[in-house]
């Protein structure tokens, strides 16, 4: 089943890897890894439902102690300390830096990433909010993302890059504008390949946008797809988002695979629906989002990514504080513990 936008698809009938089929007929769930396995999940009955009630019990989720990070706070702040000498090189003007955070799931046979959607929608209510389960293929994400990927309209399609976070807008600084400039025009870069000459731009620049427990700066970059450009061209242009990578985005991926030790999966990626019969779709960067890793080594657990860009302004430590101020409300939900936690242990 997914979930999207107020609708509730069930009656899987097709799963593909291949995003041309998003272009060809039927409602369509589609959840793309960072690393670039792309799940596209055709379902047959789509209908209006309301988000989900939590039902006592329904979501049992790990205990707020038992979460680890894929880089501690050294490791992380280490991270910020090397993006700065690849700046100071001249290799990369910024880069997103994100570790994974894993918990054991108390009882993964009955975990339902649905369920933890329906918490999610009432502790942290976010735009793109959303459930995929396709636990056949390896497919169990509940988003509470805030921040749009791609929309498509037809020819129009549109991107929402955040750049610049904190508790109040008091606490942004001149880097989070520049941060979030400098990323705009990476993604009026990418869309500029796919799209036709002269039709990219950018109606809104560092808006302020309120969330649950934090304020972002989010920009909108928008264009008109060339003849005959489609889905598979636009993940080939845009993927993964410029938001999460880096500018330029070849250097910030590479750096990016020296300095992290865990693979990010549907964290970064683009998670979403597409109505192939309408010719409109709306797929979120998957950030503020879970999923269940049923194959991981020691039994099945619950994943949870948090990062922050760095650039030559960055300070390490703020940095770090930064994706924990990111988890912190979202880990406390999908622990059933309504209060902030105190960091993840390692």
């Amino acid at each position: 089943m997914a979930r999207f936008g107020g609708l509730l698809a069930t009656d899987l009938r097709d799963v593909t890897s291949d995003p041309a089929a998003l272009d060809s007929t039927g409602w369509w769930a589609v959840v793309a890894d960072f690393e670039g396995r792309l799940t596209c999940a055709r379902f047959g009955d789509v209908r209006p439902a309301p988000a989900p009630a939590p039902v006592p019990g329904g979501w049992r989720g790990p205990a707020p102690e038992d979460w680890s990070s894929s880089l501690d706070r050294a490791a992380y702040t280490a991270g910020v300390r090397r993006i700065r000498e690849h700046i100071a090189a001249g290799e990369v003007y910024q880069a997103n830096l994100c570790r994974v955070l894993s918990a054991p799931l108390p009882e993964p046979a009955a975990a339902d990433v649905d369920a933890l959607t329906a918490l999610l929608a009432q502790g942290n209510p976010a735009p793109y909010a959303g459930t995929v389960r396709l636990p056949a293929h390896g497919v169990e994400v509940a988003t509470a993302s805030p921040e749009l990927y791609l929309r498509r309209s037809g020819r129009t399609v549109e991107s929402g890059p955040i750049k610049g976070t904190g508790r109040t807008a008091g606490d942004l600084l001149e880097k989070d504008h520049a941060e979030n400039v400098m990323i705009v025009d990476l993604v009026r870069n990418d869309l500029g390949r796919v799209c036709a000459t002269g039709t990219v731009t950018v109606p809104a620049l560092c808006a302020l946008e309120q969330h649950p427990g934090l304020v972002h700066l989010v920009s909108t970059v928008r264009g008109e797809l060339a003849e005959r450009a489609g889905w598979a061209d636009l993940f080939a242009a845009t993927f993964p988002p410029g938001s999460v990578t880096g500018a330029p985005k070849a250097s910030a991926l590479g750096i990016i695979e020296a300095l992290e030790t865990a693979p990010r999966g549907p964290y970064c990626g683009g998670v979403g629906w597409v109505d192939a019969d309408r010719g409109t779709g709306e797929l979120a960067v998957g950030i503020r989002t879970f999923w269940i890793d049923r194959a991981a080594t020691g039994g099945p657990v619950l994943r949870f990514g948090t990062g922050a860009g760095i650039t030559w302004g960055s300070d390490p430590e703020r940095e770090w504080a930064e994706t924990e101020l990111k988890a912190s409300r979202l880990l406390a939900i999908a622990s059933a513990a309504q209060q902030p936690l105190g960091g993840t242990k390692r």
